[in-house]
């Protein structure tokens, strides 16, 4: 059994370099989230952003981001509810293995 990563108390993995794919499928299962490749999408331009500005984004340039990669009917805040219920912002960056962005409680 290979060791699982640590994480905090609200369960976002300590060292970003130990997430992986099938992490990621774990924490969203825990969070009762079956990914699909509409999720894929958002974590694989989520990622994308982290590295190049290294900060989780919060909702707004969340939307933004979506709506420039992926289209009007994706880039908004209902779509991203229906793949990450209650804070997409928030539960797409801990699956996708990145800090909780700033504005998030």
């Amino acid at each position: 059994m290979t060791q699982q990563p640590e994480r905090d108390a609200q369960g976002f993995i300590v060292d970003l370099n130990t997430w992986t794919p099938t992490l990621a499928i774990e924490i969203a299962s825990e969070e009762g989230i079956a990914l699909t490749d509409d999720h894929w999408e958002v974590i694989t331009l989520l990622r994308n952003f982290y590295m190049e500005f290294s900060i989780s984004p919060a909702m707004r340039i969340l939307v933004k981001i979506v709506k420039e990669a992926l289209g009007e009917d994706k880039g908004n805040s209902i779509y991203l509810l229906t793949l990450f219920p209650q804070s997409p912002a928030k539960l797409a960056s801990k699956i996708s293995g990145l800090p909780k962005p700033t504005n998030c409680l």
